[in-house]
């Protein structure tokens, strides 16, 4: 009996040393949207949905977070369609000849140049929103790829102690937009079985007032729970630190901006490097001084092994391969839309994307 009891506790915790660190999920979405912002080849983009998808099948648990990935996947849509729209009712900077449809212009005041409602709309136009869109869509993709693989909880006791505050408030938002999402398809399963309607303006009202009632509760029984455990309390630290730690972090972040201003801009390619370099070693300083005002210790604290450091070599090297493609071949990667061309798939910007994949290979999944 004892044999029996003690079995899924060892089961339990050889899952948790199994699991992959929450960090590696995140970097390696993170560098899938990166390697999304240098190219609107749709072709490319769709192959950074598709490997992304695939990984999000084959190792999403079947836990109320996890399913937040299909609501990203429709706000992308949605995106996607809004792009297009505003493309087509307020017109696009750019030329074109072939037109599709003209639409009744309204006229508008001398202040407002540059803007026009209706008016001829172009292939060239829509073709362009639809590759800004994708991309921006791609980028929603991503994030909630992240938000499905990456558990919250074990992402937040990896963060520094000087981001605990801030990562408890976006961990629990995290969290609540899944449980809410939960809730809206339970009640609307049940309304649907009582024979009663669950579209439309009532269906809505009806759905939508029970759900922002248990987001309330949930809301004043979390932050009760978290007073009686001593959230938010922190150490006494000596103001020469606190104020060394406020210069070090905001000098850091202005060092980081202008650093990353530098590398974009061909002016600033001789000290872009070094003032980035410089910008993120006196914030990570910054960061470990500031930690001193939240003391805590860490249950069980997830090791960063060999499978981490794969599934974030495989998103950063999409990136990076991806970035080195748009500076050497722009024109694949960027296809024209003025004259209009059908979009190719190059070879090897093609093939650094299937990188994205060794995660559903290398990463063994969790027991559901």
């Amino acid at each position: 009996m004892a044999a029996e009891q003690t079995a899924p506790r060892l089961s339990s915790g050889r899952s948790h040393r199994a699991a992959l660190h929450p960090g590696a999920w995140w970097l390696w979405a993170v560098s899938l949207g990166v390697a999304a912002t240098r190219t609107t080849n749709p072709l490319l983009l769709a192959l950074l949905i598709s490997a992304s998808a695939y990984v999000v099948a084959t190792h999403r648990s079947p836990v109320p977070w996890a399913r937040s990935y299909t609501a990203f996947a429709r706000l992308a849509l949605a995106v996607l369609l809004v792009r297009v729209l505003f493309a087509v009712a307020l017109g696009s900077p750019i030329p074109g000849t072939h037109t599709l449809l003209t639409l009744p212009e309204v006229p508008l005041p001398h202040w407002a140049q540059g803007i026009r409602l209706g008016g001829r709309v172009t292939a060239e136009a829509v073709v362009f929103a639809a590759y800004d869109g994708l991309k921006l869509a791609t980028l929603l993709i991503c994030v909630g790829a992240a938000n499905a693989l990456a558990s919250p909880t074990r992402l937040l006791k990896s963060l520094p102690g000087a981001l605990y505050e801030t990562g408890v408030a976006v961990v629990v938002a995290l969290t609540f937009a899944p449980h809410l999402i939960a809730d809206v398809q339970r009640l609307r399963a049940a309304r649907r079985l009582r024979g009663r309607p669950d579209r439309g303006v009532r269906g809505l009202l009806q759905v939508g007032l029970p759900v922002l009632e248990g987001a309330l509760e949930r809301s004043v029984a979390l932050a009760a729970a978290m007073e009686a455990r001593g959230y938010g309390r922190t150490a006494e630290v000596p103001a020469r630190v606190r104020r060394t730690t406020a210069a070090l972090t905001l000098g850091g972040l202005l060092g980081v901006c202008a650093g990353t201003y530098g590398l974009l801009t061909a002016a600033g390619g001789s000290y872009g490097l070094p003032v980035l370099l410089a910008g993120v070693g006196a914030a990570l300083t910054g960061l470990r001084l500031g930690g001193r005002r939240s003391p805590r210790t860490r249950y069980r604290p997830d090791p960063w092994g060999p499978r981490a450091w794969l599934v974030t070599g495989s998103g950063a090297a999409v990136a990076a391969l991806l970035t080195l493609a748009s500076v050497r071949d722009p024109r694949a990667l960027h296809p024209g839309v003025v004259p209009l061309v059908a979009p190719t798939l190059p070879l090897w910007p093609a093939v650094a994307v299937l990188l994205a994949l060794l995660p559903a290979f290398v990463v063994p999944r969790e027991p559901s």
